[in-house]
């Protein structure tokens, strides 16, 4: 397993993994653009990959213009083997790095994602968008 930053090429791939998750999908993959990927990895914040031989299984991307998770999402054949976990620490480390400033996300309830941020430390704080559960996490918290 290889973990580094993101960069314009990895958008392709990254597309792909987006586009494979069988919880929390798009209810159209137009909604994301390749260009809106480009934004948020070289303008808006940053974004991590990992790589298993070549082929990117799953990203990371933080946004410190909206002190939000952008995403966070695995090929599902490659979820349990710690990859969120290790995706989660890179990026959640360099955005504290910049900013002591709450982040946030919203991701979908009665789902894996929601119970990997609660295990994670995230602190549930209202809704967002279509009911979505709003999840923050603070700069003392992540450095417990």
């Amino acid at each position: 397993m290889v973990f580094r930053e993101a960069n314009s090429n990895d958008i392709r791939q990254i597309q792909v993994v987006r586009n494979s998750v069988k919880e929390n999908m798009l209810s159209d993959p137009a909604l994301v653009s390749d260009k809106d990927c480009e934004e948020f990895i070289n303008v808006r914040g940053k974004g991590w990959v990992c790589e298993i031989n070549k082929e990117i299984v799953g990203f990371a991307i933080v946004d410190l213009k909206e002190n939000n998770i952008w995403a966070l999402f695995l090929n599902p054949d490659f979820e349990k083997k710690g990859i969120g976990t290790k995706l989660q620490k890179i990026m959640l480390d360099w955005y504290f790095d910049q900013t002591q400033k709450p982040v946030w996300l919203g991701t979908s309830p009665k789902t894996r994602a929601e119970q990997f941020y609660r295990k994670s430390g995230w602190k549930e704080i209202g809704t967002h968008g279509k009911g979505e559960i709003k999840f923050e996490m603070s700069f003392e918290n992540w450095k417990k």
